[in-house]
């Protein structure tokens, strides 16, 4: 049995692709979804949104009854809608589309892996940080040049930086737990650019998802150029940008960082040279540190700076 779930906060609407039952809709509570989840015959399919943590008591207790659950990106949905020519849109419109969704599409899809208690903290706390590094850089553009309110504006900026090294702390604390965690911390962090925080963000990713090799690694973390080519038309290649967007962006500030070191710094001209933006030559680097770190976690290894000479890497 197929079957597409709308998720919200406080209801879920569901919808069966084989017409078994009509749509309905359940509270988004623990009680009511396992008495429903119960009623599903073995071997069901469930596919929803990831839509913020809203979804993950449905798609925990479903992965937990030995149902495949799979968790679809909004924007494949919304896509899959324009294409089969949906004219409005409702939570049973929804749910009816993603139902149908995963009967046609599940071949393709990869099933949920419920993260462990720490994954799951370590990834929130990396998205919290972020909203409060962007907050910050809000606020300081906002009271820009108003002097009246500058002293408080210092005193509110100053509560935000210690809030953000809590974070901090409590990231190291994390990558500290398990032994082989730790080990593998350090060794991210022997790649020039990488610092704690970027490693932290790459490990909770590595940790989480099964990756079989490095382009997939590169393609979900949407450091991956999109083809768009027709006939002899070559179009410009652009980032797909999906996946998790501060991971994105904290690769990026490494390769910034690392561009200015002795070891990245041919690499950065060497792409200047070969007529690519900075931007464009970042998000080259960027990507490279990122296979790399798919590489140390993959053999348990450490960065070897040799293999960096100009010529080694394409």
């Amino acid at each position: 049995m197929n079957i597409g779930v709308d998720v919200a906060k406080t209801e879920i609407v569901v919808a069966c692709a084989e017409g078994t039952w009509p749509v309905k809709s359940l509270p988004n509570e623990k009680n009511a979804l396992l008495a429903w989840l119960n009623t599903l015959p073995p071997g069901s399919r469930l596919g929803l949104e990831a839509t913020g943590s809203y979804h993950e008591r449905l798609a925990d207790l479903a992965h937990a009854h030995g149902f495949t659950v799979l968790l679809l990106n909004p924007k494949d949905t919304r896509y899959y809608a324009k294409a089969m020519g949906q004219r409005g849109k409702t939570d049973r419109v929804d749910a009816r589309l993603i139902a149908r969704l995963v009967a046609h599409e599940h071949p393709h899809l990869i099933p949920y892996t419920p993260p462990t208690a720490e994954q799951r903290r370590l990834t929130r706390l990396i998205q919290r940080r972020a909203k409060l590094v962007t907050v910050q850089g809000t606020l300081r553009q906002t009271l820009q040049g108003v002097a009246d309110f500058q002293a408080d504006l210092n005193a509110l900026l100053q509560h935000l930086d210690q809030l953000i090294a809590r974070i901090d702390a409590e990231l190291k604390r994390l990558m500290t737990l398990q032994p082989e965690r730790q080990a593998a911390y350090r060794r991210l962090q022997t790649i020039v650019g990488v610092g704690p925080l970027v490693a932290a963000g790459l490990l909770s990713l590595l940790e989480r998802v099964p990756f079989t090799h490095g382009d997939a690694f590169i393609a979900f973390l949407g450091l991956d150029p999109r083809p768009k080519d027709s006939g002899r038309r070559v179009g410009r290649r652009r980032l797909s940008k999906r996946g998790p967007s501060e991971l994105r962006r904290l690769l990026y500030n490494a390769a910034s960082s690392a561009s200015k070191s002795k070891l990245w710094k041919p690499w950065y001209e060497y792409y200047r040279g070969k007529g690519l933006s900075s931007t464009a030559a970042l998000v080259v680097i960027a990507r490279k540190i990122a296979r790399i770190a798919f590489s140390l976690y993959r053999h348990n290894t450490s960065f070897d700076p040799s293999r960096l000479a100009i010529g080694s890497l394409t």
